[in-house]
């Protein structure tokens, strides 16, 4: 075996490979395919597109935030004309297990809005006509889920996690009624087929991070989709960012996969000849229409006969790529251009029409059946294995919870240098504000200056807070939205994961922020006040946190999250009674008053340390003794009782917890989209 890898790696170097030295390449790929995990044992599948026209409503794509960049109103409309365009134009093929058909595009094609409807994530446009089948059965999401999966173009998998561990924690989600062994075995299976041992304990990072290469990366992201065996493998664009070489190992990889008896359904832009020639199937189109699909060894003879033969030497599929694109330099450039393509377009379809299956083939491969079945069969406690659908084998609400946390967790305090860094803030700026009140020694702050201090103390850490968690939110966002659309797991069980994930963290921040401010403040060294001050303070930060979680999954973008989570944020620290006392707001800022935790962190501050204390106030020569209730009084701090506070800020805190889970619930984000 290992003479046999060392001779297809001298194969690799080839430029332009023969047929026959491709074939000695397929016989040398088949004889790793007897693997568990690259041999799909299920039932065969059949994609089928007929007659499919697609138009984009471009209107309801475009957010709002976009319209207010152009200095449009929100609401506005555009026409018809203006708002819909077709993607995709009479589009028909027919792929079956054993094949891979690549999409190859020249210019904007609409294949992102093929593998959508394919898949059932449709995004705001409407089929005109055809419809699309997989075994014969209109697709559906349940379909789909039991027999297909999507690779997106980029990927999306968290950072700090090793490859093993990515890999573990989506086997337990996806896989929950197999043993542990199974799953770790089915885990090392994966990890061997795609050649990852080398990298399984490494972290697969991203372009901050330090982790794994580019093209390990991607095979990762292919694996998170084998772990639970789907028949039908659609990737978007699984070369674009890799190196020659690495992109073409992968396709190796994505051939050997379709060789295995299963469905591969890819997008590429302008192939290499080395890797082109690993193709079953083309589909070539330009502007939504399609100009070729069939075999793709046969396409230079299909264009040869339609008088475009290939120049020697020249790529396939940059020659023909080149051929069909729009040519937008002139005017008259585009009109002959697109009178070319529609030419085309109308001599392929003549061509096909005769064709069950709409692929164009040769005379001479009229009788020949590309699929292919597995090298040998699997024994039936294997085939068992592969028959599994993660549909049927989704873990319980608390059996997602806990390996939800587990990863939180793992995922949170891997990345020890930001946890680092976000401590050392937070200690320099308590350490700021508490030098500037060391100086007073051990005598006690004027009430003037005592209210600054706590007001601060209340008012600055949020803003920190706020800021971390929406940058923190939006890189997670990506996987987030993924794994809710591949049903891994639900929003509540995701929800009380990433709570309680946080407390660990939450609870270090506030100990390193308010332990030094509070001693070199010299407060109130009665350990009931010290400690009522930490709780004030992580109910006041906990609310800040989940506001900003809030911001994040209601708003599209990073940038507009942070615009309005500070915005809010602002509000709040406004009517915080500080600035201006509560008595003296009107009516709009006094009830947002009423919403500010700000301002009930502010009120329960000051009543830990001035009820039940005595303060000297001096006027001229004679000093008179003022009880700390009055002054709670004269500022209005004295509403409601201590208790009562803290439990506002739990009614508060609960309050930003639904609105989070309303929005990852039921606002429907794009999981590529851009944060």
């Amino acid at each position: 075996w290992r003479e046999k890898v060392g001779y297809n790696r001298k194969l690799r170097k080839i430029a332009n490979p023969t047929n026959a030295t491709r074939s000695l390449q397929d016989s040398i790929f088949c004889s790793e395919d007897n693997s568990l995990y690259f041999t799909y044992n299920g039932k065969s599948n059949v994609l089928e597109v007929r007659d499919l026209s697609y138009q984009v409503n471009v209107a309801s794509q475009i957010p709002w935030y976009e319209k207010l960049a152009h200095l449009e109103m929100p609401w506005t409309r555009a026409t018809d004309k203006e708002s819909h365009m077709v993607a995709i134009r009479n589009m028909s093929f027919k792929v079956k297990s054993g094949q891979m058909l690549a999409l190859i595009e020249s210019s904007v094609c609409g294949k992102t809005s093929l593998f959508d409807l394919i898949t059932c994530r449709d995004y705001g446009g409407k089929i005109t006509s055809g419809e699309i089948l997989i075994n014969g059965k209109p697709t559906t999401r349940q379909l789909v889920k039991k027999c297909t999966a999507h690779v997106r173009e980029d990927d999306r998998l968290l950072p700090n996690l090793t490859v093993k561990e990515t890999l573990l924690f989506i086997a337990k989600l996806r896989l929950a009624k197999i043993s542990d062994s199974e799953r770790k075995k089915r885990v090392e299976d994966v990890i061997a087929e795609l050649r990852l041992r080398q990298c399984a304990n490494t972290r697969v990072g991203n372009e901050y991070i330090r982790g794994v290469s580019g093209g390990e990366r991607r095979r990762v992201s292919i694996g998170v989709q084998l772990l639970w065996n789907p028949g039908i493998l659609i990737f978007s664009d699984p070369t674009s960012g890799l190196d020659s070489f690495t992109a073409h190992n992968l396709v190796i990889t994505l051939s050997r996969l379709a060789r295995g008896n299963r469905l591969v359904l890819m997008s590429v832009h302008q192939p290499r000849s080395d890797i082109f020639q690993l193709f079953d199937l083309v589909l070539l189109m330009t502007s939504g229409i399609t100009v070729y699909s069939g075999a793709a060894q046969d396409m230079v003879q299909y264009f040869t006969r339609m008088g475009y033969p290939c120049p020697t030497y020249s790529n396939p599929a940059d020659f023909y790529v080149d051929l069909t694109s729009i040519d937008r330099h002139t005017e008259e450039r585009e009109m002959e251009s697109k009178r070319r393509v529609s030419m085309l377009a109308a001599m392929f379809h003549e061509n096909i029409r005769h064709f069950g299956d709409h692929l164009w083939r040769s005379s001479q491969r009229d009788g020949m059946t590309p699929v292919s079945e597995p090298s040998s069969p699997l024994t039936l406690e294997e085939t068992v294995i592969m028959n599994t659908h993660s549909d049927d084998h989704l873990p319980g609400w608390l059996q997602q919870f806990t390996i939800l946390l587990s990863r939180q967790i793992s995922n949170d305090f891997r990345d020890l240098s930001a946890l680092l860094i976000r401590g050392f803030e937070t200690l320099l700026m308590s350490l700021l504000i508490g030098f500037l009140y060391y100086g007073h020694g051990k005598s006690n702050l004027s009430i003037q200056d005592l209210s600054a201090l706590l007001f601060m103390i209340g008012a600055l850490i949020p803003y920190i807070v706020i800021l971390e968690s929406i940058t923190k939110c939006h890189s997670e966002r990506p996987v987030l939205y993924q794994e809710f659309e591949d049903g891994l797991y639900s929003a509540t069980s995701y929800v009380s994961a990433k709570i309680l994930g946080e407390l660990p963290e939450q609870c270090f921040i506030v100990i390193v922020y308010g332990i030094p401010i509070y001693w070199l403040a010299n407060l109130s060294p009665d350990p009931e006040h010290f400690f009522l001050n930490l709780l004030l303070l992580m109910l006041l930060t906990y609310c800040a946190r989940i506001m900003a979680m809030w911001m994040s999954a209601m708003l599209p973008t990073l940038q507009i999250s942070a615009f309005f989570g500070n915005a809010l944020y602002t509000t709040f620290f406004l009517s915080g009674g500080f600035l201006i006392s509560l008595e003296n707001l009107w009516i709009v800022p006094s009830w947002l008053s009423k919403v500010s935790f700000v301002r009930w962190s502010f009120e329960g501050l000051m009543q830990i340390q001035l009820k039940g204390v005595t303060y000297p106030m001096t006027s001229g020569n004679v000093t008179y003794p003022i009880s700390g209730t009055l002054v709670l009084q004269t500022m209005g701090l004295h509403s409601y009782p201590l208790y009562a506070i803290y439990l506002i800020l739990v009614g508060m805190t609960t309050g930003f917890l639904v609105l989070y889970y309303l929005s990852l619930r039921f606002i429907k984000q794009k999981s590529n989209q851009d944060w």
